[in-house]
C-alpha cells in the first residue's frame, strides 16, 4: 500500500523520466520484434525455392519430325504414281515401243528381198515388229508390278507403327493391277495367242 500511495502522490515532474523510460524501452522491443520478422521472412524455408531462373517446361518428345514424315510419304507416293504411269504405258505400248517396232520394220525390209516368200515377208517386216511391240510393253508392266509391290511392302521394313497414306496404297495397288494386266497381254502377244499374224498358206 506504500508503493500506491507513493505513486499517487508523484507529481507530473517526478512521473515523466519513468514514463519516458518506459515508452523508449517499448520502441526498442518493438524494432527488434520487426528487424527479426524481416529476417524470418527473408530467409527461404527450402533449397528449392531460392529464387533463379524459372524452369521451361519440356516439350513432348515426337516420334519422328515433320521432315522425316514429309520425305518418307514424299517418296512413296512418287513411287505409286510411278507404278501406276508405267503400268498405264505398259497396256499403251509407249513411244518407246512404237519407234522400237518401226525399226524392226525397217530391219525387215532392208534384209528381205523381194523375191522372198509372203510368209518370210510377213514375219520379217510385222511378226518382229509385233513382237518387238510386245517385248517392251511387258518390260514396263514387269517395271510397274515390281514398283508397285516395293510401295506396298515399303511400311513393313520402316519404323514399326508409321501408317501409310491410303492414297498412296490405292495408287499403288493400281500399278500393281495394271503391271498384272499389261504383263499377261504382253506374254499373249508375243506368243501369238492374241492378234497373231494371218496364215499366208
Amino acid at each position: 500500500m506504500a508503493t500506491k500511495t507513493e505513486d499517487v502522490t508523484k507529481t507530473d515532474d517526478e512521473r515523466a523520466p519513468e514514463e519516458a523510460a518506459a515508452a523508449k524501452a517499448a520502441a526498442e522491443a518493438e524494432a527488434e520484434a520487426d528487424t527479426a520478422g524481416t529476417d524470418a521472412a527473408e530467409q527461404p524455408t527450402d533449397e528449392s525455392e531460392e529464387p533463379g531462373e524459372p524452369e521451361e517446361p519440356e516439350e513432348p518428345e515426337e516420334p519422328e519430325t515433320l521432315r522425316e514424315m514429309a520425305a518418307t510419304g514424299v517418296g512413296q507416293g512418287a513411287g505409286a504414281v510411278v507404278s501406276a504411269a508405267l503400268g498405264v504405258v505398259s497396256l499403251s505400248g509407249g513411244w518407246i515401243g512404237t519407234v522400237a517396232a518401226a525399226r524392226e520394220t525397217l530391219i525387215g525390209q532392208l534384209r528381205t528381198s523381194s523375191t522372198a516368200s509372203v510368209a518370210t515377208q510377213v514375219k520379217e517386216v510385222y511378226g518382229d515388229a509385233w513382237h518387238t511391240t510386245a517385248l517392251w510393253a511387258g518390260l514396263f508392266a514387269l517395271a510397274a508390278l515390281i514398283t508397285g509391290v516395293v510401295v506396298l511392302a515399303r511400311p513393313a521394313f520402316g519404323t514399326p507403327g508409321r501408317p501409310q497414306a491410303p492414297w498412296i496404297r490405292s495408287v499403288a495397288w493400281a500399278g500393281v493391277s495394271l503391271g498384272v494386266i499389261g504383263l499377261l497381254l504382253a506374254v499373249l502377244k508375243y506368243s501369238d495367242a492374241l492378234l497373231s499374224l494371218p496364215s499366208t498358206g
